[in-house]
């Protein structure tokens, strides 16, 4: 393995100095001095743990060779811009957390992702395609709490925890989770909801939860 892929952006270091390195696991956690941008990876990397750091951008280049990442955690950074394409090559990747961060658009995502986390943004409805998640038919946990989105987005059969309360929301139809013209639909896997904390009247129509097999979480008017 050259040195080389293993140096940091910013401070001449290895990577494996400034953080540990175990086999396929890289933790990076509140480290010192500032980390401003995602470090260069041990090739094989399948685990990457790099919370509570001062990272602004993640570009298409940081995770360019690194295929075999299964997880990715960058919760607690500075992160406002994601380049396009910066996940795509990750077809590997089942959980990504990009909580606690500064985003106000999601970039596209890939396919197998299991496990998405964007708590506590700054996503606005344009910024989060009403397909964004539509295709991605092995989401389990998506996470959406805490941000500025006015619109529910399609979400998969797959799903089986939702959150996105605290949100600004207004609107929910009979088609946010169900289907208006199928009485007898159910939908099949999702279990716990969360909406609580947008400015949405859910008592408004009883169909709108019809298909659900538990209702959602929370105060609600």
């Amino acid at each position: 393995m050259s040195n080389k892929s293993l140096f940091h952006h910013g401070p001449d270091l290895p990577t494996c100095l400034l953080c540990v390195c175990l086999t396929g696991s890289v933790y990076c956690e509140e480290v010192d001095p500032d980390m401003t941008s995602v470090p260069a990876l041990p090739k094989e990397t399948a685990y990457l743990y790099a919370r509570y750091n001062k990272i602004k951008k993640i570009t298409a280049k940081d995770f360019g060779d690194i295929v075999t990442l299964k997880r990715i955690d960058l919760t607690g950074n500075l992160i406002s811009e994601i380049e396009d394409g910066t996940f795509m090559k990750l077809t590997l990747l089942e959980e990504l957390s990009l909580a606690e961060n500064r985003l106000v658009k999601l970039p596209m995502l890939p396919t197998k992702l299991m496990s998405f986390n964007a708590n506590h943004n700054r996503l606005k409805t344009k910024g989060v395609k009403v397909n964004a998640f539509k295709k991605l038919s092995n989401l389990r946990n998506l996470y959406l709490a805490h941000n500025e989105l006015e619109a529910v987005p399609i979400i998969p059969e797959s799903v089986r925890v939702f959150h996105i309360q605290n949100n600004n929301i207004t609107v929910v139809t009979a088609d946010t989770f169900c289907k208006r013209n199928d009485s007898y639909y159910i939908r099949p896997n999702i279990n716990e909801i969360r909406m609580d904390g947008n400015p949405v009247i859910l008592a408004k129509d009883p169909n709108m939860f019809i298909c659900l097999q538990a209702l959602p979480i929370g105060r609600y008017h």
